[in-house]
């Protein structure tokens, strides 16, 4: 059985104990649970792998306390990624860079560059403080399906193949980070999340679009196939392509009220912000995942919002969820 701890003084000393001998800890952050290991042990990263059953080419991020520890891992940091820092550390930004050699292969899929991280979550950043090693930490979920925003889902996957997950409560932010790299200085999007191209481009000026979809990635979350459900699911643009209500299938709507068409029938339905709020529903949209999977549903439809902002970074989850193997 998986320990559930408390993220008091005890609960943490417990953890980055088990981290430093070598163990896995689910531990809370901003954005989704990771699943941390020492980021310079071999064999305990090798753990996340196998518990994950994540494929080895896809590379891990590596939390830290500060953006000062955090670029002493990489073998130059342009000036741009020093203002990113500057500007979102500690928060939900990853920063791909070239790795210092300290990093182990298993760590960045053997490619030259490493996704660095400094989290906002006060149970990470303690973690991270008491433990006293960067940690490697993917969602904390099995590889390819729905990531998880609290303990609850951490052990709905991962219960008796890691040591323990340390209870932080609900994520904030529920979308992981946003991924970037630099070309020539200029930062590049490999994945969108909690801060928008907007935001980037407001402090960076010119930004570029990685490819959206790799056989080999270079950040994770770039596989055409990843926070699937195991229901079937379709997407819709506009209210008036949704089927009439049935009473087989569960609707999700992510901004703005239910459509008056869906408010009656069987229907099992979730509107995740009836105001519009895309920072609301982006918290509850992998929850609401979760839930209609349980619920028995023979298909799940979503209404998606629009592609702008925030809603950049839930739609492209959205898309690779439905895609189906």
């Amino acid at each position: 059985m998986t320990r559930r701890l408390s993220p008091d003084q005890q609960g943490l000393d417990e953890a980055a104990s088990i981290l430093r001998g070598g163990g896995l800890v689910a531990m809370p952050t901003e954005t989704v649970y990771g699943l941390a290991a020492n980021a310079l042990d071999p064999v305990a990263v090798a753990r996340i792998f196998e518990a994950k059953r994540r494929p080895s080419f896809d590379p891990l991020i590596v939390h830290l306390p500060s953006a000062e520890e955090a670029f002493g891992y990489a073998t130059s940091v342009p000036d741009a990624a020093r203002e990113l820092a500057a500007a979102f550390w500690p928060g939900p930004l990853t920063l791909v860079l070239p790795r210092a050699t300290i990093i182990p292969d298993i760590v960045a899929a053997e490619l030259p560059t490493v996704g660095l991280r400094v989290p906002a979550h006060a149970v990470a950043r303690q973690l991270l403080e008491r433990v006293g090693l960067p940690l490697a930490a993917p969602s904390a979920n099995l590889f390819g399906f729905v990531s998880p925003t609290s303990a609850v889902h951490v052990l709905d996957g991962l219960d008796g193949h890691i040591d323990a997950v340390l209870d932080g409560g609900l994520c904030t932010h529920g979308l992981e980070s946003t991924v970037v790299a630099f070309e020539a200085g200029i930062p590049i999007i490999l994945r969108h999340g909690a801060i928008t191209r907007e935001q980037i481009a407001a402090l960076c000026g010119e930004v570029g679009e990685g490819a959206r979809v790799l056989e080999r990635p270079l950040a994770p979350g770039q596989l055409a196939r990843h926070y699937a459900t195991r229901t079937p699911l379709r997407l819709f643009d506009r209210a008036d392509q949704l089927p009439e209500p049935a009473a087989t299938a569960f609707l999700i709507v992510v901004a703005g009220p239910l459509p008056d068409a869906q408010r009656s029938g069987n229907l099992s339905a979730r509107a995740l912000s009836p105001s519009g709020s895309l920072t609301e529903a982006a918290a509850t949209l992998f929850a609401a995942l979760r839930e209609a999977d349980a619920s028995g549903a023979l298909e799940l439809r979503i209404l998606t919002c629009e592609d702008h902002g925030l809603g950049r970074a839930i739609n492209d989850r959205l898309r690779r969820a439905a895609v189906r193997a």
